[in-house]
């Protein structure tokens, strides 16, 4: 028994001050480890950040620093953490290569949902796709287009290209483009669409209304209405107005001429 007890005692000279030093070291990496991860949490709930990617972010920077913890507290130990610490970064790598489009889609859905450039209800254009967008999440976004089709486009696409937010402005201008005769009466045409495009409730007075003349065509003058509408409005506007501009013109006796080809037919002689 008196030599076991002189076991200890000598083992205890050696690793005391060494345990003590890796059981300090846990206790107060963990407790910076939880801080950290409560700061960060904080940050993403004041930019309003997506709770998916605010718990996982959270998540991983607690682990992160944990693991930080516990090498040390080892080393602490006199435990050699070299070749440890080699193979953590073996496997770290390993699983990035394996995961490569699944952490690059990540890594563009957080930042996505970071800064913004577009939120759900948003119609935009964006990796080749057209929509409504309905869900921004960690991997993918889902687009609902205007025929009710479902699209799933994966973040790195998104993030990789142009993004046209139609939907971040609260107005729009519309512009119709009309060709009229040379026959006719310019003056007359640019008044009757000018007073056609005033007429429509949804049509701002500020930016007032205007028309153009913006081109001689080949077989026309064409004219350029503009007006200002809320973004909402956009589609149904132009689309209305563009009938209401046709039935008008017709009974104003304004012409809208298309390309004419004229075919002469000439007859030869029959060779004697």
């Amino acid at each position: 028994m008196e030599q076991v007890l002189e076991q200890m005692k000598i083992w205890l000279s050696l690793y005391g001050l060494r345990v003590f030093g890796a059981i300090l070291t846990l206790i107060i990496g963990r407790w910076v480890a939880g801080l950290l991860r409560r700061v960060v949490r904080g940050v993403m709930e004041k930019r309003k950040v997506d709770p998916t990617v605010a718990g996982f972010v959270t998540n991983i920077t607690f682990t992160l620093v944990m693991s930080f913890v516990v090498i040390a507290a080892i080393q602490n130990l006199g435990v050699a953490t070299t070749s440890f610490v080699a193979l953590i970064g073996a496997a770290g790598l390993a699983i990035g290569l394996a995961f490569q489009n699944s952490l690059s889609n990540f890594a563009a859905g957080f930042l996505l949902i970071l800064f913004r450039p577009f939120k759900a209800g948003d119609y935009i254009e964006a990796a080749g796709t057209s929509g409504i967008v309905e869900k921004i999440e960690v991997f993918t976004t889902t687009f609902k287009t205007l025929d009710n089709r479902t699209i799933i486009v994966p973040n790195s696409s998104i993030s990789a290209g142009n993004i046209v937010n139609y939907s971040a402005r609260s107005t729009r201008r519309i512009e119709i483009v009309v060709g009229i005769g040379y026959d006719d009466d310019l003056r007359k045409a640019k008044k009757v669409l000018l007073d056609t495009i005033r007429t429509d409730e949804r049509v701002l007075e500020d930016p007032a209304p205007a028309v153009y003349v913006i081109e001689l065509g080949d077989s026309s003058v064409n004219l350029s209405g503009y007006g200002w509408v809320a973004s909402g409005d956009h589609w149904t506007t132009k689309c209305d107005l563009t009938e209401r501009i046709k039935l008008t013109f017709d009974e104003q006796g304004l012409s809208f001429p298309f390309p004419q080809r004229e075919v002469h037919l000439h007859t030869l002689p029959e060779a004697a």
